[in-house]
């Protein structure tokens, strides 16, 4: 009796031990925690992969939005999660690498909280003024705000943001001195510039084009021209060399994840990402698709921290 329950043991053990394998993996819904509020651009493209990504792996990917701190706290909550692939983060700059800059004891730390699964996206910001502003070119802007250091706000979408960096990009480049106004999303971004409260800010490229009638767009933040609005200058092009704000999401698991579910993940993900349909969908938005390997996000990862440590700590 003891050899026999001692046999049975030994066999549960090895299963519970055995290795997660591409084969049997997913065998339950994934969750895919989305830092940001519904019906941006970060969720929308969310959803459209996950959407298709659930076709290909064969099973449901929920979006769950846990917005606040600029992705920090959906990433919170992914690192804590067990490392079996049902937990994902999509996730950007903000949490992944600005975080890590700005906070003297952030909940995580990126390098040692996640495994890589790809990049998804790169997007711009545009600059935008209210059309009685004084500034018609970024130029003008420059010289607007050296002659009144400080007194120039600029309205983003929240701390960390992506229109948050490209402003202090912008200071940093232009050697200027400007006054953030962090709202909680970008269509409060476009209410408060429309209203008066501030004259300047930065948007989403679509939703600035969107806008073009109400408002004055000046430049984008990446380093080309932007689909969604080819007539408008790059910072660059405007003037600005050495400026470069483009953005990118990624998908992300808990640390220890393991190999054969994070390249099982992947080669879905890389599969949506070339899907010609998805690709004219998401471009429309101001979206450009950029599928990559893990290594390639763990690279872009640590890259961008150090870029963007150069551009927010600088005094």
């Amino acid at each position: 009796m003891k050899i026999a329950l001692s046999f049975t043991t030994l066999v549960l053990c090895v299963t519970v031990a055995a290795p997660v394998t591409a084969q049997d993996y997913p065998n339950r819904p994934i969750r895919l925690v989305v830092g940001f509020s519904p019906g941006g651009n970060a969720d929308v493209s969310a959803r459209l992969v996950a959407a298709r990504m659930s076709e290909l792996l064969g099973t449901s990917i929920v979006v769950d939005n846990r917005a606040g701190a600029a992705g920090v706290v959906a990433a919170q909550i992914v690192a804590r999660a067990p490392a079996d692939g049902y937990t994902l983060a999509w996730s950007s700059q903000g949490a992944l690498t600005i975080s890590q800059i700005t906070e003297k004891n952030p909940p995580y730390k990126t390098e040692t909280a996640f495994a890589p699964i790809g990049q998804t996206f790169t997007f711009a910001n545009a600059l935008i003024v209210r059309p009685d502003f004084p500034a018609k070119t970024v130029s003008e802007v420059v010289a607007i705000a050296k002659q009144k250091p400080g007194e120039m706000n600029y309205a983003t979408q929240g701390i960390g943001s992506a229109g948050h960096l490209s402003g202090q990009m912008l200071q940093s480049v232009a050697r200027i001195k400007l006054t953030h106004v962090p709202y909680k999303g970008g269509s409060d971004v476009i209410t408060a510039l429309l209203g008066g409260e501030v004259r300047v800010g930065f948007a989403a490229t679509t939703t600035a084009a969107n806008i073009r009638s109400k408002v004055r767009v000046l430049a984008v933040t990446s380093r080309e021209r932007d689909p969604s609005l080819p007539d408008v200058p790059s910072m660059r092009e405007a003037g600005l060399t050495g400026y470069d704000a483009t953005f990118w999401f990624g998908v992300v698991a808990p640390a220890g994840t393991p190999a054969p579910v994070i390249k099982r993940l992947n080669a879905a993900l890389n599969d949506v990402l070339k899907e010609p349909n998805l690709v004219q969908t998401t471009r429309r938005q101001g979206l450009n698709p950029a599928p990559s390997t893990p290594e390639q996000l763990a690279a872009l990862i640590k890259d961008e921290m150090q870029r963007w440590r150069d551009v927010v700590t600088e005094r």
